[in-house]
């Protein structure tokens, strides 16, 4: 079954995430598969709100080293990223380890930013909890300065609370 968002692109930043997110919620609703749900929740966001990247990197344990936790590249939409992230490395891993929202509204100011993409000038990343532990985190990237505020933070906080019930 293909299926079509419909967003008024003309419509502010707040709009068309209260027309997107109860779209998110009807692709999602009933899938099992988590890695099927992140692919297009990424492909939504990026379709939506035309952001640069949007992606997921899922805490992993790390294959040579079993007590070492990483971030690994999950689904995303986008051109190609870094593939694995250590604790507190960058604002993806400083986010798992903080576990709060990041937001950045210039990455090279940011202290130890990881430049997968030097196209990459601001960024929003937010954590999904799994029994009180960051389980992924959602990395957004615009090639504009200052792109994220507050009204992303709050709707892609919906977002990740909608993630944490099937993850």
């Amino acid at each position: 079954m293909a299926e079509q968002l419909i967003i008024d692109t003309s419509a502010n930043k707040a709009t068309k995430y209260q027309t997107l997110i109860p779209q998110i919620e009807a692709l999602t609703h009933g899938e099992a598969d988590v890695v099927a749900n992140l692919s297009n929740i990424a492909a939504a966001l990026r379709q939506s709100m035309n952001f640069f990247w949007v992606g997921f990197y899922i805490v992993k344990n790390n294959a040579a080293l079993a007590d070492r936790q990483e971030l690994v590249l999950g689904p995303f939409q986008g051109p190609i990223a870094c593939t694995r992230i250590g604790f507190g490395k960058g604002v993806c891993g400083a986010c798992w380890k903080e576990k709060k929202v990041m937001l950045v509204p210039d990455v090279e100011a940011f202290p130890g930013h990881i430049a997968c993409s030097s196209d990459s000038k601001s960024e929003i990343v937010l954590p999904a909890f799994k029994n009180n532990e960051v389980a992924l985190v959602l990395d957004v990237d615009s090639d504009q300065l200052n792109d994220f505020d507050s009204t992303d933070e709050k709707y892609l906080l919906q977002v990740m609370r909608m993630i944490e019930q099937f993850i």
